[in-house]
């Protein structure tokens, strides 16, 4: 026989569970799933550009960039991958610093990577047709693919918060861009349209 303060008190407990979030193993599992394709969303999108280059400059038409329309469409993809990491993220205060410190160094290299580039040169101008010049400058020369490098370090560094399951996941999809990027075929560059 319970007690009716400590039957109260159970119900409360549930509801306080319902409310942060404490759900059914189902409603886990949608959420993981959903996570797991937010953080592969954009590999289909940079396969297809890269694989079928001429198809988005013709998408793009006449007029238009077709390297600033891949990085508008970029950064949307990246927010919804970022959306679906922080959905299954636990964050605490401070991180440790070996965590900080491979963050500070991806995200020095993908800035890095940018600023020699620009946004032609990181959006596959090459492929688009458009004449990109090539670098030496570190951290190229130094580093192979130094922005995937960046964004793997920045990955890895989410790892106090993030479960490990979708940081591989990421990360798999860079090493599946690095591998598709590697056998770049310059008969498939497309033609800018003029």
């Amino acid at each position: 026989n319970i007690s009716p303060a400590l039957s109260q008190s159970l119900r409360a407990e549930i509801e306080t569970a319902q409310i942060l979030g404490h759900r059914s193993p189902r409603w886990r599992r949608r959420r993981s799933l959903a996570a797991g394709i937010g953080v592969l969303l954009p590999f289909p999108f940079y396969w297809a550009l890269w694989t079928r280059p001429q198809r988005w400059v013709d998408l793009c038409g006449r007029g238009a960039d077709p390297c600033r329309r891949m990085a508008q469409v970029s950064h949307v993809l990246k927010a919804l991958q970022l959306l679906a990491l922080a959905s299954v993220a636990s964050f605490s205060w401070p991180p440790p610093l070996c965590a900080l410190a491979l963050l500070a160094f991806g995200q020095y290299l993908n800035f890095k990577v940018y600023q020699l580039l620009g946004e032609s040169g990181t959006y596959y101008g090459v492929r688009f047709g458009k004449k990109i010049p090539w670098v030496t400058e570190f951290p190229f020369g130094y580093i192979k693919d130094p922005q995937y490098v960046g964004s793997i370090l920045s990955l890895v560094a989410l790892l106090c918060w993030v479960p490990f399951q979708y940081v591989v996941l990421w990360c798999l999809g860079y090493v599946f861009m690095i591998l598709v990027e590697d056998k770049e075929d310059p008969a498939t560059r497309a033609k800018l349209l003029s």
